[in-house]
């Protein structure tokens, strides 16, 4: 398929997107068909047999996924911690060892320590934030993956992709970033030395939350080709019509995340000087400690804002009195969400390393009107 030389918001548009041969229609069609007739045992019509092993609508989304992150080779899977798993898998052996930040997206950690732990898959955290912190772990032990998410879930902590990149490289690592939060629409984790990129598509890729996927991106062909082979031997594949959604989803990307920036800034200094909170995280605020990192890695700043509020009751009621923020799971979509991270999303991680204080709401910041979002926070803190 056919990938532009243009820039981001274009190839987020065209990549992959080529106009269908037979009939010329702008909008590829979705290919639902599970099989594909051979021209001769073993004559395949464009590499396709089987819809576990290859589908032209997955491919198309391959294609825009690779191009937009800059890497080589894509691979779309059913949801963002099957694309994790995959990776993890193709990368690690028993007694292999992964340095994860303290401060992640629950689901990932739990993968670690409760699926691959007891296969012998060893894990350690530390905060990604602080260089130092990241030396001393990778001298006192290398570790096989080093584990980037920048900006972190849910306290959106600020990682130097380029300099953790140099770190883990001298050790041997892999270091794959968690691009999720910020998208190719505003950080480019290859670009910047990371080797492998991953995604849950479910959220700002797709941006509608009607589609629940997953990706990895990455350029080493060694690696692909493992990466590939567990994607068709275990089959967490996308399907045709979860693809095409994420495709439709990404070309307006660029325009997305500019407005979901926008009003995350708006919401995130409102927040920062009202009495009834405590701290406001988030990394377009002077206030953050990764401010002077985050403006020179990202060209935006993104649309999560989490804040601090006096308790975790207060935190609680803030939660359950907002109405234009819906309380749910999962960020990313054009609708604003609001989520309480220590019963939600992170409850699995309590008791770990990675829990989240029980004052914390997490703000998904979506492209609504920025004067009614304001109006919704500011009433709920009056509960």
């Amino acid at each position: 398929m056919t990938v532009p030389a243009h820039r981001f918001a274009s190839l987020a548009v065209h990549a992959g997107q080529d106009a269908d041969a037979a009939t010329g229609a702008v909008i590829p069609p979705v290919h639902f068909s599970t099989t594909y007739a051979q021209d001769g045992i073993g004559g395949l019509r464009g590499g396709y047999e089987y819809g576990r092993s290859g589908n032209p609508t997955r491919t198309a989304l391959q294609t825009q996924l690779a191009a937009i992150e800059g890497g080589a080779h894509a691979f779309s899977f059913a949801s963002g911690l099957a694309a994790e798993d995959t990776l993890l898998r193709a990368v690690l052996q028993p007694g292999d060892e992964v340095l994860l930040g303290n401060d992640v997206y629950g689901g990932t950690h739990r993968l670690l320590s409760r699926v691959l732990g007891p296969w012998g898959v060893k894990l350690r955290v530390v905060d990604m934030s602080d260089p130092d912190a990241v030396r001393a772990a990778i001298a006192a032990r290398p570790p096989r993956i080093l584990w980037v998410e920048t900006p972190s879930n849910p306290l959106l902590r600020i990682t130097d992709i380029a300099g953790l990149a140099e770190l883990g490289h001298a050790a041997g690592a892999l270091v794959v970033v968690d691009n999720t939060f910020a998208t190719p629409a505003l950080q480019q984790p290859l670009a910047l030395g990371a080797d492998v990129v991953v995604h849950s598509t479910t959220k700002y890729l797709g941006g509608h939350s009607d589609v629940v996927g997953g990706a990895l991106v990455l350029r080493d062909d060694a690696l692909a080709e493992k990466v590939g082979f567990l994607q068709f031997a275990v089959g967490a594949v996308s399907g045709p019509l979860d693809a095409w959604l994420t495709t439709r989803g990404i070309k307006t990307l660029a325009v997305r995340m500019q407005r979901h920036s926008e009003n995350a800034a708006a919401v995130a200094a409102f927040l920062e000087g009202h009495e009834r909170v405590a701290r406001v995280y988030y990394p377009g605020l002077a206030s953050h400690a990764g401010h002077e990192l985050a403006a020179r890695q990202m060209s935006g700043f993104g649309g999560i804002v989490t804040v601090a509020l006096e308790s975790g009751a207060a935190a609680r009621r803030f939660a359950e009195a907002t109405r234009v923020f819906q309380l749910a799971e999962s960020l990313g979509g054009v609708e604003s969400l609001v989520n309480y991270p220590d019963a939600m999303t992170h409850a699995s991680v309590r008791g770990t390393e990675a829990a989240v204080p029980v004052e914390i709401v997490r703000l998904s910041v979506g492209v609504e009107d920025a004067a009614d979002l304001l109006d919704d926070v500011e009433q709920a803190l009056r509960v």
